[in-house]
């Protein structure tokens, strides 16, 4: 028969363990953070947790830096962080791209996008844009269409990378309206955008911000874009909505997730520091000229917002394949 003695002892170490965790999450953070960018430095994920990091700084006053990891469209900066400890100081920059695309079109994905991380906070998304070179005297989207159609070899064209929102737009583009492109990978937006103004390759599917330079200099020419509407200073780019597509409007958005079982005293702390720092005049002007946008959502919130775009893109990502050598 248990003694009294002994359910008494079994309590106070239930609470003696309530009272640890919490305290642990009391104190966070109390040590550097990282935050791991799956894509190429200078890309809108990198940007966006660089962002974050450096207004975190301030405003939890520890040390908040940001490491590139990239490859695998995503899957290998963000496997690191969904095998780590939940402990609060590892994190990725993760989005559609490396939580919902590239899982759905590997045959073995190295993590489950939902399962396997604590989804904390939404940072921000550009929408898709397609872009082509000026020597490609493709200055419309049915020009586009059209020339695609009279190539039977295939366009090529690039992304930042294999299973990215960019990537999945463009194949799905080809697959409804029955022609071939031929992508060209690139690990980051940065070396593919040099290569497309050089004119090496003449077509580009990739997020708005990463693009929005060049198509201001000149460089490369918008075709459409996957805003609800028409971006502000950019009045003749049309949106795929417009062009006939309404189910193409969506953004490539970004995002802070940790792994699965983060202490939610942990991640709602650094959910409310991260919406607060999205607010910032200084932070939302530096986003809207490179059209991203942004959304307050708490965790809970937010990890619905990732179970919809899981079961609306998922089943595109499907659709297309899996990727070859996977």
């Amino acid at each position: 028969m248990i003694s009294k003695r002994t359910v008494l002892l079994a309590f106070a170490a239930l609470g003696l363990v309530g009272a640890t965790e919490c305290g642990h999450a009391q104190a966070w953070p109390s040590r550097m953070v990282k935050f791991i960018a799956p894509f190429a430095a200078g890309g809108t994920s990198d940007t966006l947790g660089r962002i974050a990091a450096e207004h975190l700084r301030a405003r939890l006053q520890q040390q908040f830096y940001v490491e590139n990891r990239v490859g695998a469209g995503g899957m290998i900066g963000s496997h690191e962080v969904a095998v780590a400890e939940p402990d609060g100081y590892t994190f990725v920059i993760s989005g559609i791209a490396s939580h919902v695309i590239a899982p759905a079109f590997s045959r073995k994905p190295p993590y489950d996008g939902l399962r396997d991380f604590t989804h904390v906070a939404y940072l921000g998304g550009p929408p898709v844009v397609l872009v082509a070179h000026p020597s490609l005297r493709a200055h419309s989207f049915k020009d586009f269409l059209d020339l695609a159609r009279r190539t039977p070899e295939g366009l090529n064209y690039v992304s930042s990378g294999v299973g990215t929102h960019g990537f999945l737009f463009a194949e799905d583009m080809a697959r409804r309206e029955h022609f071939k492109l031929t992508h060209v990978p690139y690990k980051g937006s940065n070396p593919a955008m040099l290569d497309l103004i050089a004119g090496h390759v003449k077509i580009g599917a990739m997020a708005w911000s990463s693009a929005v330079e060049q198509i201001r200099a000149g460089n490369v020419q918008a075709l459409g874009v996957s805003s609800q509407n028409r971006l502000a200073g950019f009045p003749d780019v049309p949106t795929f909505k417009e062009i006939g597509y309404p189910d193409l409007v969506a953004a490539t958005w970004f995002s802070l997730s940790g792994p699965a079982k983060l202490p939610s005293e942990i991640s709602h702390r650094l959910n409310a520091a991260v919406v607060d720092v999205m607010q910032e005049p200084e932070v939302q002007k530096q986003l809207a000229q490179d059209g991203i946008e942004i959304k307050s959502l708490t965790p809970e919130e937010f990890t619905k917002f990732v179970e919809a775009e899981t079961a609306r893109w998922a089943p595109v990502a499907k659709a297309i394949g899996p990727l070859e050598g996977d």
